[in-house]
This record gives C-alpha cells, structure tokens and sequence, in this order.
C-alpha cells in the first residue's frame, strides 16, 4: 500500500500545481477534497511544491488558503487538456497571421508546446484549426504554422533543416541549411540560415516553402557576418529595391497611431505645443507605395502625406477611386 501511495505522489503534487496556478485562493478544505486527500497531505503536498521552489503562499483565518505568487522565475506550467488546446490554437492563430509584436514568441512557444502535446490532443488542435476560418488576416501570404514550428525547432535545437524552395521565378530546388533565425516583417516570414550545397548564407521567404523537415544532424552554429538576422533581412532582401523617406503627420496621438501601424515603417512622434493631439510619422520604407497607401488609409483618422510626391500622388489617385466607387453605388437603386 505504502508503494502506491508513494507513486501516487507525483501524480498528486502536478494536480495541486496545476489547481494552485488558477488565480485564486483554494482553501485548505477544497484543496482536500479536489485531491481526496486529507488536509495534512495537502499541507505536507505544499511543503513538498515549495522545497521545488514554487513559491504557494498560504494565509490564516476563515478565509485563507493556498495561492502561487509570482516568483523570481517562471515555474514549469501545468495545463489540463482543455487548456492546451485552446493556447495551441491561439498560438497558431497568432503564428499563422503575424501579429506584430508577438509573432517570434508565438512561434517559439508553439513549437514548445507542440513538442510535448500527446497525439490525442495534437489532434484536436489540428481540428479546431480545420473548422476555424478567422475574420481578419494579415497583409503577407497565409503561412501553415506547421511550417513556422518545424522551422523554429530546427532552430533552437541546430538541427539541419531541408526543404523545398520556390524562389521568385517559380524555380523549384531543394535546400539543405543550417537555420539561423526566423524573422517577420510584419507582412511576411524570412528564413536566415546557411546554404550548405551554396556555402553560403541565404534568406528565404517561408511562404515559398514547402515539407521542410529536421533532418537530426546536429550543427554547431555559425556566425551571422554582420549584424543581426533583424539587420541581416533588411540587407539581403531589401538590396536594390526602391526606398522612400515618408514624412505624414495624423490629427490623432501617437499611441492611437502606433497601434495601427507596423513599426516597420518609422517613428511616430508626438507635436509640441498646441498640437500635442497630433503626431508625425518618419522612416523610410521599400514596401510598394499601394501597400504603404492603404495601410495608412485604414489607420481611421486624418492624415496628411507631406513626403514623398509618390506618395501624396497615390493618396490622390485611391481617394478619386473611392469617390467614384461611392458615386456610383449611390445611383444604384
């Protein structure tokens, strides 16, 4: 009795971690009765969670119990079924769209989680993403966040990664790399890693690519030539495209601005003195000017374009298009 009492024990002790990391307080009694155990083990079970460095305070009175409190580092995370289904599929959803901010975390943490989902439950996040088709999406092309999560496994493992490509022309090849970074413009993903067969460094579009695999052979990692894979993207794909140095100012704060805009395209500044309502974005950006355009026309307040005259010209020309559009939708009867 004793030795399956003792290996209940671990089983038990993830139980109560996995009850104590819900924001609340859990009174001893409930504790007791969720675990069918007496409250002395619950006691012995805390003790037992805090010689692990889980730090459960524990306050007296008729209303006390026990609470996890932020620590000075994250303990191992406990989730039941439910729960990591529904972060797996957020995650995915997030990965997938390239939500600014947030995309690379997303990408590492799923490719965690995904690592360590039983095949039952990998199921059902595959489910749930099939039958979901969101509302929103982002401005790149859609991107299978299996993909993403190979490709970032491989990376934080330094496993060699091969795959097919397709590059601008509709060339097919296949590439064995040694992957670096994943890095997202906001608009889309780029691979940074080295080309073994090219003994080279390469950066890819991962929207090109398809059935990527770790292949298991280890690497020891190289050194990016210069900068950061960040600095490095910019170098590569952006050598020898058109730049603009954009001037727009927003009857709108900064915050308001900064939220609807990918950081991507400059700085946004408050005005001083009696426009502190106001602010004014500057950079310099390689994207098309018909992207650039309707991306500042969807910020929902006014604005004014001062630089380039490209730009001032295909605000002009898209807004003579919405009136007409408007125009004639208005004589339909």
């Amino acid at each position: 009795m004793t030795g399956a009492t003792g290996a209940q024990t671990p089983i038990r002790l993830l139980q109560l971690l996995s009850l104590l990391q819900t924001p609340r307080e859990w009174p001893g009694s409930e504790l007791s009765e969720r675990l069918g155990v007496s409250r002395r083990t619950v006691r012995r079970d805390v003790d037992r969670l805090r010689d692990l460095g889980y730090p459960v305070q524990a306050t007296q009175g008729a209303l006390g119990g026990y609470r996890l409190v932020a620590g000075k580092a994250m303990p191992p995370l406990v989730l039941d079924d439910e729960e990591a289904v529904a972060i797996a599929v957020g995650l995915r959803a997030g990965a997938g769209h390239a939500v600014e901010g947030v995309e690379e975390a997303s990408v590492r943490a799923l490719a965690k989680l995904e690592q360590v989902l039983p095949a039952r439950l990998r199921h059902r996040v595959s489910a749930l993403q099939i039958a979901t088709m969101p509302l929103t999406s982002g401005d790149g092309a859609s991107i299978a966040p299996e993909t993403l999560t190979v490709m970032a496994s491989a990376a934080a493992g330094h496993e060699r990664l091969r795959f097919s490509y397709r590059a601008g022309d509709g060339t097919e090849s296949r590439r064995l790399t040694e992957p670096y970074r994943l890095v997202s413009t906001g608009r889309r993903w780029y691979l940074v890693a080295y080309d073994i067969d090219r003994e080279d460094w390469r950066t890819f579009r991962v929207d090109r690519v398809s059935e990527p695999f770790a292949t298991g052979a280890r690497f020891a990692p190289r050194e990016l030539p210069k900068g950061d894979a960040a600095e490095f993207i910019r170098q590569s794909v952006w050598r020898g495209q058109e730049s603009y140095e954009i001037d727009v100012t927003f009857a709108a704060p900064a915050e308001f601005v900064v939220a609807r805009l990918p950081s991507a395209l400059g700085t946004v500044e408050p005005l001083p003195g009696p426009d502190a309502h106001h602010c004014r974005l500057r950079g310099t950006v390689t994207d098309s000017l018909e992207w650039l355009t309707v991306r500042l026309a969807m910020t929902d307040c006014d604005f004014t374009a001062h630089e380039p005259p490209e730009l001032v010209d295909s605000l002009r020309e898209l807004g003579s298009r919405l009136t007409r559009a408007a125009g004639d939708a208005g004589a339909v009867t």
